[in-house]
């Protein structure tokens, strides 16, 4: 064991049951959470890529607020998406998701996905249908409402950390399907070795990097 790999074993055991709360937090989302805020998630994941999860999470917060999240237009979303990169696409992306995901003017979220056995096959589904999700997005997603705790979010963080602690080499130029599920399978064989599960590793790395246990 590495000095690098010690140091977040130590800091494991000090926020372990911070991390389980949060875990718990997600899973209770999906049993008791209402559609709007499962949908208010599904919209977070389509803000992230590129931009600080704070900063996305509070424009979500605010959309809610307003009702914009539900039932603005590409132009009242953009006014909440200050500091989120790439805003004009992802207002538009919204808007998209919830011609996909509302029926009668209400989220279904849970219609959408609860026929999958499991979070992989969620996965799969939600990268084909939702414009906007990647494998990282997606991933995301159902980890934020408990249904992907064994699926891997490869942001730059977690890739930064994963090349620190040995599992992959250099960070990818470029994270193709088949890349993705490669380097998952490589971060979930070290968690099976380490004994720290996969939703618990993507948090730790995480507050290793950013100082908080966020989502």
């Amino acid at each position: 064991m590495d000095d690098y790999e010690a140091e977040l074993l130590s800091i494991y055991d000090e926020i372990k049951d911070m991390i389980n709360s949060r875990i718990e937090e997600f899973k209770n989302l999906w049993k008791k959470g209402s559609e709007e805020r499962l949908f208010a998630e599904m919209a977070f994941c389509l803000l992230t890529p590129q931009s600080k999860a704070r900063i996305c999470w509070t424009a979500v917060e605010n959309m809610m607020d307003s009702g914009v999240l539900f039932t603005g237009t590409v132009d009242e979303i953009l006014p909440f998406l200050s500091g989120v990169r790439f805003k004009y696409t992802k207002a538009r992306r919204i808007v998209m998701l919830r011609e996909r995901v509302f029926e009668n003017g209400v989220p279904t979220v849970r219609k959408l996905i609860s026929n999958f056995s499991d979070g992989f096959e969620a996965r799969k589904y939600l990268v084909k249908t939702i414009n906007g999700y990647g494998y990282k997005e997606a991933s995301h997603f159902l980890r934020n409402i408990g249904l992907g705790l064994e699926l891997a979010i490869l942001d730059r963080h977690i890739l930064k950390n994963l090349v620190k602690i040995g599992v992959i080499k250099e960070i990818p130029r470029t994270l193709s399907p088949k890349k993705y599920l490669h380097i998952e399978n490589l971060m979930s064989d070290y968690s099976r070795n380490v004994g720290i599960p996969m939703a618990h590793l993507d948090l730790l790395l995480w507050y290793h990097e950013t100082g908080e246990v966020f989502k």
